[in-house]
């Protein structure tokens, strides 16, 4: 019998939040993606590399720092439903980044997850050993930065 289940590294991480504002407002700012370095701890920059806008295909160079390490990334917008689901894959490493929105009763629910659906990119465990203290350590990072993101969008939105 295999073990099916994912390393450590490789589990879904996940972020929510509610806010008090209409799910349209949330998804105006969430899809700005020049605002998202100022709730993420890690992304310095996010830059598109093509025309259009956010569209299923559009590419975004993304640069990370953790401490002193920095490094790009390249993401591809993979789906997208406009006011409901933004998700893009990171080919580097494997993962998916995923925002979901939804109305509640008087605000909007914000779902942020980063499932890692073939598992992490060999290049990626490499990376993580060599320059972040393991993919495992970084992954408990990327996690609790994810909440605080939500946190930093909800601040953002609820002014």
């Amino acid at each position: 019998m295999t073990n099916s289940l994912p390393k450590p590294a490789e589990r879904e991480l996940i972020a929510t939040t509610t806010i008090a504002a209409p799910p349209a407002e949330v998804w105006a700012l969430l899809t700005d993606f020049s605002r998202m370095p100022s709730w993420s701890p890690e992304l310095v920059r996010m830059v598109p590399l093509l025309r259009g806008g956010v569209r299923v295909g559009q590419q975004y160079l993304g640069i990370n720092k953790r401490k002193a390490m920095i490094w790009p990334t390249r993401s591809v917008v993979a789906e997208l439903e406009p006011g409901r689901v933004v998700a893009w894959d990171t080919r580097s490493s494997g993962a998916r980044w995923i925002w979901e929105i939804e109305p509640t009763e008087g605000g909007t629910a914000v779902t942020h997850r980063r499932p890692v659906p073939s598992g992490l990119s060999p290049m990626s465990g490499v990376f993580a050993r060599a320059f972040l203290g393991g993919a495992e350590g970084h992954c408990d990072e990327l996690e609790a930065g994810m909440a605080t993101t939500v946190a930093r969008l909800k601040a953002a939105v609820e002014g």
